[in-house]
């Protein structure tokens, strides 16, 4: 099997871990962008990259790429390739279109040009022509112009790879499973200790916890991807691939646990982790954080998405004070980390983070904010260190 060029799509702050992911994997010419990641493999890797990578948002395989200054020079542009490789006049599709470009202000109207373009085309050599689709299309084309170039490529992933599958209810302020694997591998989350998100809303930290702790592909859930639909589909090399994914799992001999006062929270939580096939692993219950303390002697890494006031209506000072008093009085020997977008609360803690990652959940300008929080006090520890 021949090898190509692809981009995997990332978010802001996450494009380090990617590559690190890639390079795991086995890809080959791993390159960082903004927001991507470029590398080199096979077909069959191409299937695994979107079965197992837990930071990528899509998988891209560019086709073609050229200048484009007016609107002319992209309809010949997305003319000279020829369409009949990727579909027949039978299948639909659609284009989704990034332009950071003085020439070209909307992207709607790239879409439309670059449609007509394809659509001209089957008419003039075959007589009839595919259709658009929005929802479910069977070819999804991305075009990205980036001030006169046009790069042309086919998604091989469809929806959105944080899409993972079984999420079927979420809590009020849910949190994106990229964001969320991508935000316990910065942690260093790698599966050697117990585990807590005190604030598991509908259980999406939890879920990617104990995949990465288990080594489980982050996308073995999901229904379909985009690839199946190509000509060049093999299904045949799909199951050996996920079969050599699956052999890799390994046995996890700690605690994940998730708290949440909530209990409609619990409820959603305790049915995504189910429909992940993870509840062998992880233990949810009805409570709160602030009435809490730590259950087991050993280090605990914690992750969690404490709500920001941008939807949830708390007394933020109060409350991040809180989370501050609790760690501090309740939660020796841990290492926690939150993510908020309210950059004003952090001063509420009342700890000094040890790191502060700046990271987007979704639009939201977001701190990944470390706390390390020593058995008895930090002097004791340091001055420990000196007398050994």
């Amino acid at each position: 099997m021949e090898n190509f060029k692809m981009i995997a799509k990332t978010l802001f702050g996450f494009e380090e871990i990617l590559a690190k992911e890639l390079q795991q994997l086995g890809a080959q010419e791993v390159q960082l962008g903004t927001r991507m990641v470029s590398f080199v493999g096979d077909k069959g890797f191409m299937y695994k990259a979107n079965l197992a990578l837990r930071t990528a948002l899509k998988i891209l395989k560019p086709i073609y790429h050229f200048r484009a200054t007016n609107e002319t020079n992209l309809y010949k542009g997305i003319q000279g390739i020829d369409w009949s490789k990727y579909m027949n006049s039978n299948q639909t599709f659609v284009i989704d279109t990034t332009v950071h470009s003085e020439n070209f202000k909307h992207t709607q109207f790239v879409a439309q040009k670059c449609k007509d373009a394809i659509v001209d085309q089957f008419k003039d050599k075959y007589g009839q022509r595919p259709s658009v689709d929005k929802d479910y299309p069977d070819v999804r084309i991305n075009i990205h112009i980036d001030r006169d170039q046009c790069s042309v490529s086919l998604d091989s992933s469809g929806a959105s790879l944080h899409q993972r599958g079984y999420k079927t209810a979420t809590n009020i302020a849910p949190i994106n499973e990229v964001l969320a694997a991508g935000m316990l591998l910065l942690s260093g989350w790698d599966g050697s200790s117990d585990f807590l998100d005190p604030m598991c809303g509908s259980g999406t930290i939890l879920a990617e916890a104990a995949m990465i702790a288990c080594n489980i592909p982050a996308n073995i859930n999901r229904k379909e991807f985009a690839f199946e639909k190509w000509s060049d589909w093999d299904n045949d090399l799909f199951d050996q691939i996920v079969n050599s994914l699956m052999k890799k799992t390994k046995e996890f001999h700690y605690t994940i646990t998730g708290y949440d006062k909530a209990p409609s929270a619990v409820m959603k939580a305790k049915d995504n982790i189910r429909n992940a096939n993870l509840d062998d692993y992880i233990k949810i219950s009805e409570r709160n954080f602030f009435e809490t303390e730590k259950e087991n002697k050993g280090p605990l890494h914690m992750v969690f998405n404490p709500p920001y006031g941008e939807r949830l209506d708390i007394h933020l000072e109060r409350f991040y004070r809180e989370i501050g008093d609790t760690l501090k009085q309740s939660y020796p020997n841990t290492n926690a980390w939150f993510i908020t977008a309210n950059l004003d609360a952090l001063k509420f803690v009342g700890l000094k983070p040890s790191r502060k990652i700046k990271l987007f959940n979704g639009k939201l300008e977001t701190r990944f904010a470390k706390y390390e929080m020593y058995e008895g006090s930090k002097r004791e520890k340091f001055q420990n260190k000196e007398n050994n």
